[in-house]
């Protein structure tokens, strides 16, 4: 198992930065936003010799794309067609990068249906063309449980799952996002362990005291921090996704208002790097 970063608080920076950060912190897995206002990778201009050249030169770092990211919101009403079109752009450089996995998420619940009624009766029809292009170019779509999202609790885990059963769709795993709404964050490792294609490293932090206050529906009880600095216990989640067969990247994912860029990425790394 090895640490990479989300490079999103690089957005901004040339590319050439972050390899520079990351080679020199032991880094070695980036996972690249391609969504507006970041300009790390221009992926409708990534042609197959300028991925080679990128793709050797991170790999002479000892450094790799793990996986690009492209978060928009799926579910968007009238976009379907252009939203499909630029994750196939995605698919495209991911595939010539030799980037295993496209990140994204299902978009929120439309409105007037449940999350599950939007996955059974509002997916399909967005992502199937996109499931379908990903096999044919042998990339991995895995979608972030991001709590606002159709990916809630776990039963909107298994409703995804028994709606779209394609070996190469599965999980970015973030626990952090079940932590707080008091979601078991270790069962879906052992019950979806063949869809974790991706883990998102990153921890929450509850202030109880607050919430006693202001009630679980008030505001400002929760935040996101750097693995470490919160609840989550890294080495028995670490432990569980060993057990569980992945054994591929953790990725920290910064949000931690209390941290610099750079010294949260560091303290995640060294910490996760006692696990990992």
């Amino acid at each position: 198992m090895k640490t990479g970063i989300l490079t999103t608080p690089f957005a901004g920076e040339p590319l050439e930065k972050v390899a520079d950060f990351a080679e020199n912190h032991g880094i070695v897995g980036l996972e690249i936003p391609v969504g507006p206002g970041v300009s790390h990778l221009d992926v409708a201009a990534l042609t197959e010799e300028r991925a080679g050249r990128l793709r050797e030169s991170l790999e002479a770092r000892g450094l790799e794309i793990t996986a690009l990211a492209f978060h928009a919101d799926t579910t968007s009403a009238g976009r379907e067609e252009a939203f499909q079109d630029r994750v196939k752009e995605v698919i495209v450089a991911a595939a010539r990068l030799g980037t295993p996995i496209l990140s994204m998420c299902t978009g929120m619940p439309v409105d007037g249906l449940t999350r599950p009624e939007t996955i059974r009766q509002v997916l399909p029809d967005i992502l199937r063309p996109i499931l379908d292009y990903a096999g044919e170019k042998g990339v991995k779509v895995a979608v972030e449980n991001t709590h606002y999202t159709c990916l809630r609790g776990l039963n909107t885990f298994e409703c995804l799952f028994e709606t779209f059963q394609d070996p190469h769709f599965g999980l970015t795993y973030d626990p952090a996002h079940l932590y707080h709404q008091e979601c078991d964050h270790l069962l879906p490792i052992t019950e979806f362990g063949d869809r974790l294609f991706h883990v998102h490293a990153k921890d929450i932090l509850i202030d109880y005291a607050k919430r006693a206050r202001v009630g679980i529906y008030g505001d400002g009880w929760w935040r996101y921090v750097i693995p470490g600095f919160g609840h989550i216990h890294w080495g028995e989640f670490v432990s569980h996704l060993r057990a569980a067969g992945y054994n591929e990247t953790l990725c920290i994912e910064h949000e931690d208002a209390c941290q610099t860029r750079e010294e949260g990425f560091i303290r995640g790394a060294w910490i996760l790097g006692q696990f990992c």
